[in-house]
């Protein structure tokens, strides 16, 4: 098994697991690698220090190491991962909103109007015309949902 770090093209570093180098350049020429936060499929390897079991390997103290002073380790910081947290939040929002794909500007204004029945939805709409959605009043939020959140893990 290979686990790699990667980075898409909008610099999000993620890891990812995968049979054997060959495997992974196979995915990545047909697209099957995205960046769990964007969606980018424009991923990168990138360089990282080989992952090695020694463990029973001990060795005798280094002639460099300095004989006193102090020693710091740097922890792991603490709290909740941010990517896990966007992630739990993304899959929230598919799981509480209706899709309504590329009809997103219409169905906001019939709800907003009345001519359909309230509910919280989500798909895809221009800049323009979530800007018009805003001026007349309609409440959106334009979110870049993580592919990964629109479906089941396997």
């Amino acid at each position: 098994m290979k686990v790699l770090d990667l980075q898409c093209g909008h610099g999000h570093a993620f890891e990812g697991w995968f049979a054997s180098e060959d495997d992974f350049l196979k995915q990545i020429a047909r697209s099957l690698v995205q960046c769990p936060l964007c969606g980018d499929v424009q991923v990168i390897k990138k360089l990282s220090a080989p992952r090695l079991n020694l463990s029973g390997a001990r060795s005798a103290p280094s002639d460099h190491a300095p004989a006193s002073g102090h020693t710091v380790a740097l922890a792991k910081p603490q709290g909740p991962d941010p990517l896990a947290a966007w992630l739990e939040i993304s899959r929230k929002l598919v799981a509480s909103t209706t899709d309504v794909g590329d009809h997103f500007a219409d169905e906001a204004r019939k709800i907003h109007y009345g001519e359909a029945p309230e509910r919280a939805i989500r798909g895809q709409a221009s800049a323009k015309e979530a800007r018009e959605l805003l001026d007349e009043g309609i409440a959106v939020l334009p979110l870049l949902l993580p592919e990964s959140a629109k479906g089941t893990l396997q």
